[in-house]
């Protein structure tokens, strides 16, 4: 126990026990005055020495505190002036009163005191405005945390910059891991004879020896047609601040041999945990795949994907093995479920309804009922032709059902059939999709970060030229339970026909071989016709629309509508066609309002420029020659900004590589 409370716990007990002794030898002096007397010099002396003692002990105390008093302070002032930590004072004008020593030292001055920070360090102004309690600031080349006490302002400075650099060095230093992938290395030298394909892989072995040797990488090649590659992350950087040029680099080198081979590489990255990086790796190379190969997709923990590359129309597939498959799975999907319900995206066109009917069909060949989810609020004018068409044949037009319908007869045993998308939030009705446990998903778009989770089957084909082509390869594989009748053949070549721009763009062999298969099943290409044709009302829209176009760089158009008009998604899309049709236009955006609060973009090329990338950088996506974004909460003229941003970084780009 401290001197002082040993003192205060001993006073009171004395004066109290002092007090009972004098009254009673008062009393005792009443009858003996001398046994008091005795008894008094008895007493006291022991009183005495405890108050001899008691004060001896006081001063003790109190000269220890003086010293410690002292001795604090002293510490407290070298602390002050000696301490590695820096200690500013301010005014309420942002100038300088106080400095310690090392502070001062740290900015190579003698003193820092009437100086104003926006000369010595301006950064600090705008934490101290938005009241900002602590952040890290880099001054005169050094690393500061720095913590502030408004109310007294009083600036702590804490020197990081060892920290950070060992920060940063553990993070450049951290495990990539890559899985490499020749795309087409199959089907090219599946007729080559040993010499051909030995001189093939002796030349992309090659290449990306030389690649993995110039960058430091450690690569293994683990089948024919697969590598392994582990680097860390500073190299990861260094590889990407040159947009992957190993991709072009084998396409270009291999096409002169007339072998046009393309690579795709998944990485894994942003986790210590090498099974995970696995999986990361494993993962963005599906993606990378999906979106039609000749890419980088780098996938992180966050969930955030960056792809470079996919710079070329993805290479359409030889055979049609695939189809025959995805088309037997789908008979036995549809026979273990009690309904069919199908359903595309928002606002759907002309291959969204048209592949949605086509697998109502495939559904009532395999004995199972089919319902298209709609909604008829939202149906373009196309679509609403078809509709009145379709309305003609009752049974027909009853199997175009509502969410709420959907969602009254849909059970556990119910199949979802989405077409023509595989983003959950461009879905009809994302609730019902959510509800569903059995999804199978057929598209034609190149695969985006947001995808639906768990498909128990995906078809994703981005060679293709829409959705109604890959349905019409499907129903070829169907039994013959059910005659596919004139209306539903329409509408699927319908659907191949918008999305081709009337077999202009995007079309392979394939697509040839899925419209001569419709029109021998009776398809109406008159009737075609009737649903594409536009009104006037449309055209003038159209056309003002397209009166504000400028070219921003060369071959690049940009036109944009008024900020007051909502324009519908389907003649957005339209002008930008209509622009790509102009002399010198290689590649057309069309931004304009659909709705109060939402601005959408329709991006068009000919394949010279990647316009899937540049809006990927607007939160869009899409495929090479056709995408599109829409943007909430801002204007038009703020999405032409980050437009003419987005067209910069990937034309910068394009030279870097």
């Amino acid at each position: 126990m401290p001197a002082y409370l040993e003192k205060r716990s001993i006073r009171y007990p004395i004066y109290g026990l002092m007090g009972i002794t004098i009254v009673l030898l008062g009393l005792l002096a009443y009858y003996n005055w001398l046994l008091s007397l005795i008894g008094v010099l008895l007493c006291f002396l022991p009183y005495y020495y405890i108050f001899k003692m008691n004060g001896m002990r006081r001063k003790e105390t109190e000269e220890y505190i003086s010293t410690l008093s002292y001795r604090v302070k002293k510490v407290g002032e070298e602390a002050l002036m000696e301490m590695p930590i820096g200690i500013m004072l301010i005014n309420d004008d942002y100038y300088i009163e106080w400095t310690n020593p090392f502070l001062a030292s740290c900015f190579d001055e003698d003193t820092l005191v009437g100086r104003s920070l926006y000369d010595v360090g301006d950064i600090l102004v705008p934490l101290i405005k938005q009241e900002v309690e602590t952040e890290v600031i880099t001054l005169h080349d050094r690393k500061f945390r720095v913590i502030l006490k408004l109310e007294e302002r009083l600036l702590y400075f804490f020197d990081v910059t060892e920290q950070a650099e060992i920060e940063k060095l553990y993070q450049e230093e951290r495990t990539v891991l890559s899985i490499i992938f020749l795309d087409n290395y199959d089907d090219l030298t599946q007729g080559m004879d040993d010499q051909t394909r030995s001189s093939i892989n002796n030349t992309v072995t090659s290449i990306l020896n030389n690649w993995a040797i110039t960058n430091g990488v450690f690569l293994k090649r683990v089948s024919s047609e697969k590598f392994i590659a582990v680097f860390n992350e500073q190299i990861l950087h260094q590889l990407e601040k040159g947009k992957f040029t190993i991709l072009d680099e084998v396409r270009e080198t291999t096409s002169t041999h007339n072998v046009p081979l393309t690579l795709s590489i998944g990485v894994g990255t942003g986790v210590s945990s090498l099974p995970e990086l696995g999986v990361l790796a494993q993962s963005s190379l599906d993606l990378a795949l999906g979106r039609g190969g000749d890419q980088v997709a780098i996938k992180q923990t966050n969930g955030k994907v960056k792809f470079y590359g996919g710079k070329t129309n993805p290479v359409e597939k030889r055979t049609r093995v695939r189809a025959r498959v995805i088309a037997h799975a789908l008979k036995e999907l549809i026979a273990a479920s009690d309904k069919v319900l199908i359903m595309g995206h928002k606002y759907p066109d002309m291959d969204a309804i048209g592949s949605a009917i086509g697998i109502r069909k495939i559904a009532q060949m395999n004995h199972r009922e089919g319902y298209i989810v709609v909604n008829p609020q939202e149906f373009e004018t196309g679509v609403q032709r078809l509709m009145a068409e379709i309305k003609k044949n009752e049974p027909f037009h009853m199997d175009f059902i509502s969410p709420a319908q959907a969602w009254e007869m849909a059970t556990e045993d119910t199949l979802i059939v989405v077409v023509d998308t595989h983003k959950p939030s461009m879905v009809i009705d994302e609730k019902l999709l959510q509800r569903l446990e059995h999804v199978v998903v057929i598209d034609h778009h190149r695969r985006g970060e947001e995808f639906i989770n768990n498909p128990l089957l995906v078809y994703m084909e981005p060679y293709a030229s829409s959705t109604a082509e890959l349905v019409t390869e499907l129903l070829e594989y169907q039994p013959k339970n059910g005659k596919v009748e004139m209306l539903e053949a329409t509408a699927l070549l319908a659907g191949i026909i918008v999305d081709t721009k009337s077999f202009s763009l995007r079309t392979g062999s394939r697509t040839f071989d899925a419209a001569s298969y419709l029109r021998s099943l009776g398809a109406d290409t008159v009737l075609v016709q009737k649903f594409l044709k536009e009104d006037v009302e449309t055209y003038i829209k159209r056309s003002k629309i397209i009166e504000n176009v400028y070219f921003y760089r060369e071959g690049i158009a940009i036109a944009k509508g008024q900020e007051d008009e909502d324009v519908n998604q389907v003649i957005i899309a339209q002008t930008a066609d209509t622009l790509l049709t102009m002399e010198g236009v290689l590649a057309a955006f069309v931004i304009s309002k659909r709705s109060e609060y939402t601005v959408g973009v329709s991006a068009r090329s000919l394949g010279d420029i990647n316009v899937q990338v540049i809006m990927e950088n607007l939160e869009g996506g899409g495929h090479l020659t056709n995408a599109a974004t829409q943007l909430a909460d801002v204007s038009i003229a703020d999405v032409e900004d980050r437009l003419k941003i987005a067209i910069d970084d990937y034309i910068e780009g394009r030279k870097k590589s």
